[in-house]
């Protein structure tokens, strides 16, 4: 999935512009840069002239003060604000993360964030750069780069300010990004497989955070595990908890592994890995659960993050991690 490898390989920088052609580009925006997606036409006008007509967007702020709770991932953070504002409450313009909240999390957490801006309707999604991403780029590359920072007096579209203190596990049910509702409204939801992966949920941290609950215990329903790249595929062996990797603490959970892919999240072929069948109800980390979206048209597929995805594996209803995390 080309949109956590051009982080891995060192091509994300803070003061860069990325076009990419597919709308998730917007991922790279967490590195303090302007990254979007486009079509192939404009991709083949940059190819032959290293130029692009972009209008430049109006911007919208979204800060969080406090902190998250434990069981809390941005993947709870995107899906609020999406339900908050509608999957076209941020059209053309950038969706810019702020407040000591969002500064604390990791890079991978990040680029959760601004992965979604798309979801929203949001041309990109961005991140201010801090030693955070200094760090995590310079692990990477030796190229140079700029950053660049929002003035103090800065106009904003929209601005609305949270206290993360007080957020809560939510999906987003189907049909639509939008559709949210907290994870304690929906714990009689019975499910049929869980799907953990793709370019939002299928990074290394994804999967840290399905291990802490999934370790010495049996998931209820099929669950997929599907890496994002090959260099996650090979942390799931590296990375341990205990004595144990997270790749055995998968298998002993009884989850299925497929190779590194985006797999289920487009549908695909009947054969492909992870794909959702006839009428079955899903719980995934993937981003877009449009009918038809994982597979078949009958299907239903709620959104969530990898904890609550994972804990809801467990007991095979929709469940809140805490109960987990918390014991």
């Amino acid at each position: 999935v080309c949109h956590l490898a051009l982080a891995q390989e060192g091509f994300n920088r803070p003061g860069e512009v990325l076009f990419g052609t597919d709308s998730h580009t917007s991922t790279s925006g967490a590195f303090g840069m302007f990254s979007t997606g486009i079509g192939n036409t404009d991709a083949a006008f940059i190819l032959g002239t290293g130029k692009l007509w972009v209008k430049v967007p109006e911007s919208m702020c979204f800060e969080f003060s406090g902190t998250f709770p434990d069981h809390v991932m941005a993947k709870d953070v995107i899906l609020t604000v999406i339900g908050d504002i509608g999957v076209d409450g941020a059209t053309y313009r950038a969706m810019e993360w702020r407040g000591d909240a969002i500064m604390n999390l990791s890079m991978e957490e990040r680029m959760t964030l601004c992965n979604m801006a798309i979801e929203a309707g949001g041309k990109n999604g961005i991140i201010e750069a801090d030693n955070v991403t200094t760090d995590y780029v310079r692990q990477r590359t030796d190229a140079p780069y700029k950053i660049y920072r929002s003035d103090d007096d800065a106009k904003y579209f929209f601005k609305k300010t949270y206290n993360a203190n007080e957020m809560e596990p939510v999906v987003a049910k189907p049909h639509s990004p939008d559709n949210k509702a907290k994870v304690s409204e929906c714990v009689d939801v019975k499910l049929d497989r869980a799907y953990i992966g793709s370019c939002t949920g299928g990074k290394i941290t994804d999967f840290l955070a399905a291990a802490r609950l999934l370790k010495g215990k049996k998931v209820m329903i099929d669950t997929f595990i599907v890496p994002a790249t090959r260099e996650v595929e090979q942390d799931l062996h590296k990375e341990k908890i205990g004595s144990e990797s997270l790749m055995d603490i998968f298998k002993n959970a009884g989850a299925y592994l497929g190779d590194p892919s985006c797999a289920a999240c487009l549908g695909g072929p009947k054969d492909t890995f992870g794909r959702a069948k006839d009428n079955q109800v899903v719980i995934s980390t993937t981003n877009r659960n449009f009918p038809g979206r994982m597979g078949s048209k009958k299907s239903y597929v709620y959104l969530a993050s990898p904890y609550t995805a994972a804990a809801s594996a467990l007991t095979g209803y929709i469940t809140n991690p805490a109960e987990f995390i918390n014991n």
